[in-house]
């Protein structure tokens, strides 16, 4: 059940990030209301998942797949560029989190 709730705190994360983006320094009401519910949402499914797992596997994973994600999505929302250096750093990511996964006998 760890890695469910850490797969919606990534999500959250993802949100999270992107809302910021959208907020314009927190002056537009839904953005940041959005903002601040994906914020509380994603530590409180992150402190869920870090019950079972190590916070260095947990946190770990949520910050470079958030990351990853809010990449993509700014890439497809806000029309941001994925560069070939972004990819090379996304495969080191994942192949990160794999590899934390592997070793971490969750």
């Amino acid at each position: 059940m760890a890695w469910a709730y850490l797969a919606v705190a990534v999500v959250f994360e993802i949100v999270f990030a992107l809302g910021t983006n959208a907020t314009k320094g927190f002056t537009r009401l839904w953005p940041s209301v959005l903002t601040l519910v994906a914020a509380a949402g994603g530590i409180y499914t992150l402190s869920l998942a870090l019950r079972t797992l190590d916070v260095g596997v947990g946190y770990t994973i949520w910050t470079g797949l958030g990351s990853i994600g809010t990449v993509l999505f700014g890439a497809l929302i806000f029309k941001e560029r994925i560069t070939l250096p972004k990819l090379v750093s996304f495969a080191a990511i994942i192949a990160g989190a794999v590899t934390l996964k592997l070793s971490s006998g969750l």
